[in-house]
């Protein structure tokens, strides 16, 4: 077996889609999006430096370099020096394996067989030379097989790291669950978890093979819940009820827009924006209708103090966190992930805790006897609350850093 001189992998890989002959065009849909092209969004999205395609079709997409045989790749290597992952082109790309492979060091060759090989950067022209032999291997398998016998048997890729094949109706059904449920977040609060996560994530599983866009659906979902807002100015039960199932309905839809951008890479930052603060514009109309169906069934005025409050904590706290957190991001990942520059902390966790949305069922429990209203007297107190907390931390924070 021969090798090259250890060497520790660049941040910019090279990712090389190895199709088998006789495909053409023909690959199957994953969630509204094709499977190599979910394969170039990925790996873009890794910090794969180049993609190429090996194909005898000359078959492209875009984003893609498509090259016809092993000996135009090793040209258009000529000039590179970067590590090399090859992969089959029916391996479901996920973000989370491929930034594994991107990141890690990488000193000889390892396999994941039948879906994945890694070469070091100092092997990458002995093995295309290997590959490029008696009209060159046509195939993964074929290429694997070339590799093994030229060096040896591979280092296994961690076991952590193991995409499936996606060849038959039962695979994309199997891949599609797989994608899904890696939209769940570890910050998502029990009932969010439970309850509206899985829902949405049936609509996402519905609309991402149709032209709806994430913004469509922020907009949805802010429509719904400012349609919700006016029912919470009654004082019966059934129509403050019929608000705050519109508000239930409102919190489902909104987890649809960023479920449905990470699954087709749409993700932008004016997106994340008026996601951001369509979902603070329905709590404080919800809030400000709460107080004046309040203050107009008791003739006092006392209940818009409670308004008041509540919407210019729930703003200023908006306001807060968009300002130290959101408004000097710049990258393509979600735009709102914590209330803190540094979500460590315990003050930070509880915080995060306390920012989800779990509150709207209370709302729906109350308006059931038509007590929504009741409510007003928790935001009231701990909106301010949360925002005089927001600036402790932030004072930490400052602290910490200085």
């Amino acid at each position: 077996m021969q090798q090259g001189p250890s060497s520790v992998a660049p941040a910019a890989p090279v990712l090389v889609i190895v199709r088998d002959s006789g495909t053409g065009d023909s690959e199957p849909s994953i969630l509204g999006l094709g499977l190599i092209a979910r394969t170039i969004s990925s790996a873009g999205r890794c910090g794969y430096s180049r993609i190429y395609c090996v194909a005898a079709d000359r078959s492209g997409q875009q984003g893609v370099t498509t090259v016809s045989d092993w000996g135009s790749l090793a040209d258009a290597f000529a000039q590179q020096s970067a590590p090399l992952l090859i992969a089959h082109a029916a391996v479901l790309a996920e973000s989370d394996w491929l930034a594994q492979l991107a990141s890690r060091p990488l000193d000889m060759w390892a396999a994941r067989s039948g879906k994945l090989l890694m070469l070091p950067a100092t092997a990458v022209a002995e093995a295309f030379a290997i590959l490029d032999v008696d009209s060159g291997a046509h195939t993964f398998s074929e290429a694997q097989e070339r590799l093994t016998h030229h060096f040896g048997q591979p280092a296994e890729i961690p076991v952590a790291i193991d995409p499936i094949l996606v060849m038959t109706q039962a695979d994309v059904d199997a891949a599609e669950r797989r994608l899904l449920q890696g939209l769940v977040k570890n910050t998502d609060g029990f009932m969010a978890r439970n309850v509206e996560r899985p829902m949405s994530l049936r609509i996402v599983r519905r609309l991402a093979s149709t032209g709806v866009t994430p913004n469509q659906m922020t907009l949805l979902s802010v429509g719904i819940g400012l349609c919700g807002a006016p029912f919470f100015l009654s004082p019966y039960w059934l129509w403050q009820t019929v608000g705050a199932v519109l508000f239930l309905a409102h919190s489902i839809l909104d987890g649809c827009d960023g479920e449905l951008a990470r699954l087709k890479f749409q993700e932008s930052r004016f997106g994340g924006i008026i996601d951001y603060w369509g979902d603070n514009v329905v709590h404080i109309a919800v809030f400000s209708c709460m107080a004046v169906g309040w203050s107009l069934s008791v003739s006092a005025s006392w209940p818009m103090l409670l308004g008041v409050s509540a919407v210019l904590g729930n703003l200023g706290s908006a306001w807060f966190v968009y300002w130290r957190t959101m408004h000097a991001r710049k990258d393509s990942g979600p735009l709102f992930t914590s209330v803190a520059t540094l979500p460590g902390q315990t003050l930070a966790r509880m915080l995060d805790a306390a920012s989800r949305r779990d509150f709207i069922y209370l709302v729906v429990f109350l308006a059931l006897f038509g007590k929504s209203n009741w409510f007003l007297v928790l935001a009231a107190i701990g909106a301010p609350v949360f925002l005089l907390l927001l600036v402790l931390l932030a004072m930490r924070e400052r602290f910490q850093t200085a």
